[in-house]
Order: C-alpha cells, then structure tokens, then sequence
C-alpha cells in the first residue's frame, strides 16, 4: 500500500477515502516514506522535498501554488496540482460577507453592543444597491462574486484582466477596462482576485488608492501579497478609503500586531474564505482523487 503525507485536516470524507487506498503518514519523521503529499497551508519548501525522498506527487488542497517551490519541484521530477474551482462559491460568498460587514459597519456594531456604548449615530453605513463593482482579476471566484452582487443588489461589474478578452469579458456581463486605476477610479467597491506571483507580488497600492472614489470600499479575499498593506493602512488611516476588509495578508496567520487591525474601518478575517462544509468536502475529495490517479493506485486496485 503507498504512503501518502497528510500535512493538516482534510474533510472526513475524503481523510476516509484517502486512508482506504493508501498509508496515511502525519509524523514528519517518516516523510521520506511517502511518495504523495496533501498540503493546505504550509510552506513546502525545497529541504521538504529533500527529506521526502520518495515523493512523487504534491497534491494542493485550494488553488494557489505559491504555498510550494514549483523550482524544486521540477528539478525534483515532483509532479504538483491544485483543485481549482472547487472552493469559488464558498470564497465569493466571503465577498459579499465582507463587504456588507465593513460597509454597514457589523463588527464596529457588534462591540459596542457588548461594551454598552449606546452611542450608534457613528454607526451609519453604506447601501450598496445599484453601485459598481470593480474586479481586479476575473476568475472564476470574481466572476461568481460579480453574479451575486449583480443579482442581489443590481450593481454594475467592471473589472481588470491580465488574460481576459474584452469579448470573453462581455460574455459575462463585465465590462473590461484597460487599467487597474480606471478600475479603481469607476469602482464602489473593489474586490481583489489575484494569484501571488512575482508579477502580482506588491500590484495594488497607493497609486491605486489615491484614485479611488470618495466612500469606496476594498475587499481581499485572494492573497495578502498582492496588496501593499502599508499603503493601504494610510489610506484608510486618512480617509482616502471608506473601509476595506481582508481575509487574507502578507504574513499568515495575521496577528493582533499588525496596524490594520487598530482602524474601525477595516474587517479582518483568518484566512477563512473556503472554509466551509461544502468546499472543504469538494476540495478534500478533489485533492484525494487527483492523488491516487497520479499515483496510479485506482489502476493497481482495478488489476
């Protein structure tokens, strides 16, 4: 029976799946044993590799690549896949959440119930009906947050792509612009949809928000890189934003030291865009699945 290295929890289901074809390893002891590996959230870096002598397969539980030294693993002939997609609706929905918590200012209303500070006229928010959506990066969580925000509050979407055409982009109700800042500059609320790459490390920043529109909100749930967060912090510290919220940022896991967190008008969230039942299971499952196909154990058991 293979081994396979199961880094942190997966859902049930598919930990159940995964153990009834293969060995589970979770002691870091034996990581050379395994010739497949599970990761969410940790950093597999080229010494991982080196350790795990046997592995041949790196299976990404969400979308992003940068948690692994694609680098190392080419050198190493270690194949690498990410399940795409399967978290999109869990995420976009986070979208939306943030969106209305920092505009109808939820967490600032939450603590001053519980403290008893009865003074709410400070607590006035935004109605987000019939404003424009602005998409840096339209995949296919943007696109699924476009669709909610088009629906429930008849907001019209714009948005920026690296690799979208404006005809692909009409196809989907959007209306393709040729920068970020004219993006930045039309948008109500701005919802980053960006992988971290060298290209996208540090995209978004003052440049940007300087030309924001008055009362304009900005919400990240993709990756804490693409945002320069000093720059953000000014902006919000000034008022140059109404508010923004991040589920994500640069260093994870986000702590209580970091500035963003001092502003009433900015929302915080640990990473939890798809963490729900419903994507952990399509993912957890997408995850196990692709594994034993590249490890050719659905074959060995079908012999």
């Amino acid at each position: 029976m293979k081994k396979v290295f199961l880094c942190e929890y997966i859902h049930p289901e598919a930990y159940i799946y995964l153990k009834k074809y293969t060995e589970v390893i979770r002691d870091w002891n034996r990581i050379s044993e395994a010739e497949g590996l599970i990761n969410r959230n940790l950093q597999i870096t080229d010494k991982v590799m080196e350790e795990a002598k046997a592995l041949k397969v790196i299976a990404v539980h969400g979308t992003g690549l940068d948690g692994v030294d694609m680098k190392a693993a080419e050198v190493r002939g270690i194949e690498v896949f990410s399940t795409p997609h399967m978290n999109s609706r869990s995420v976009a929905e986070m979208n939306v959440a943030l969106m209305l918590a920092v505009g109808r200012k939820l967490i600032r209303a939450d603590h001053m119930i519980r403290k008893d500070m009865g003074d709410f006229a400070q607590l006035q928010g935004t109605e987000f009906y019939g404003k424009t959506l602005g998409l840096i990066g339209v995949g296919a969580i943007s696109t699924q947050t476009a669709d909610i925000c088009r629906a429930g509050f008849d907001m019209k979407v714009i948005g920026w792509s690296r690799h979208l055409t404006a005809v692909e982009a009409a196809r989907l109700h959007i209306r393709l612009q040729p920068s970020i800042e004219e993006v930045f500059e039309k948008s109500d609320v701005i919802v980053v949809g960006l992988s971290l790459t060298e290209e996208t490390k540090g995209l978004i920043g003052q440049k940007h928000f300087s030309v924001m529109k008055p009362g304009g909100f900005l919400i990240n749930t993709s990756r804490g890189g693409v945002l320069d967060e000093k720059a953000l912090y000014e902006a919000l510290k000034t008022g140059q934003m109404a508010g923004a919220a991040c589920d994500v940022f640069t260093e994870e896991p986000v702590t209580s030291k970091n500035p963003l967190l001092t502003l009433d008008n900015f929302v915080a969230a640990p990473h939890l865009g798809a963490n729900t039942e419903e994507a952990l299971r399509r993912v957890g499952m997408a995850a196990v699945d692709g594994l034993l196909k590249r490890l050719n154990i659905e074959m060995e058991l079908n012999k």
